[in-house]
């Protein structure tokens, strides 16, 4: 797509817009870093690195207020039309996005710290790092998709997201039928089982992330379509 959004009588206006675009990316890499350190804090036991998650927690949910503040600020004094409104509305969107993100790693830090105290899950760590990877990999290339305005890439994440719940609810049977077979194990495999429901949720935020690029650049609402119509947007003609 060409750049629409550097086109403008207006310098300063332009600076505001690519501003704003650069501090939802920095809050995205924030929380991408606490996802991959929540998995990590988990799986390795290291229940020092888990609080370093849960004290980040602080920080997005601070960028998260500042750059919905600077939202409403442009949108009232420049009053946005076309382009610029859809990049606007689709930042202040992606920002809830990215914070709940923030959440459900906080959430598994939680989980890696109960799970330091009480003694390691003796199943589900390989699920763990495996799906962490993919999530962590989903909310990167989202976040790529908006600095570059790729709505190919767009699509690609929100694509992959079918694979996440497949193999969520696959691991989630595995797990239940253990702790069925074990019942001594049921407290910590639990907690591994809600830190695999955090990342199943990461990975649908990072999928809201990419369809809020895909209206950027199409200037349509592809929620709730299904994948297939989606794509059919996506290879169409970029909106003005």
């Amino acid at each position: 797509m060409k750049d629409n959004h550097s086109q403008h009588i207006s310098q300063q206006f332009n600076a505001e817009l690519e501003e704003i675009r650069n501090h939802l990316l920095a809050m995205g890499g924030l929380v991408e870093k606490q996802v991959n350190d929540a998995v990590t804090a988990l799986v390795q036991a290291d229940s020092g690195l888990a609080e370093q998650v849960r004290d980040g927690d602080r920080l997005t949910n601070q960028m998260e207020r500042d750059i919905d503040e600077e939202c409403v600020r442009i949108l009232a004094r420049r009053q946005p039309a076309a382009s610029d409104l859809r990049l606007i509305i689709s930042i202040s969107k992606s920002v809830i996005d990215l914070e709940r993100i923030g959440d459900e790693a906080t959430k598994i830090a939680k989980r890696a710290i109960l799970l330091s105290e009480e003694g390691e899950s003796p199943r589900g760590y390989v699920e763990v790092r495996h799906i962490g990877e993919q999530v962590r990999k989903m909310v990167q290339e989202a976040l790529d998709a908006f600095a570059r305005f790729d709505v190919d890439l767009a699509l690609s994440v929100a694509q992959y997201d079918k694979t996440v719940d497949r193999e969520y609810k696959t691991a989630l049977r595995e797990l239940v039928t253990y702790m069925m077979e074990d019942p001594r194990s049921i407290s910590r495999v639990l907690n591994v089982i809600w830190a695999l429901r955090s990342l199943e949720r990461i990975g649908d935020h990072a999928r809201n992330i990419a369809e809020l690029v895909i209206y950027l650049v199409r200037g349509t609402d592809v929620r709730h379509i299904g994948l297939e119509k989606m794509k059919q947007e996506v290879e169409g003609r970029p909106a003005s």
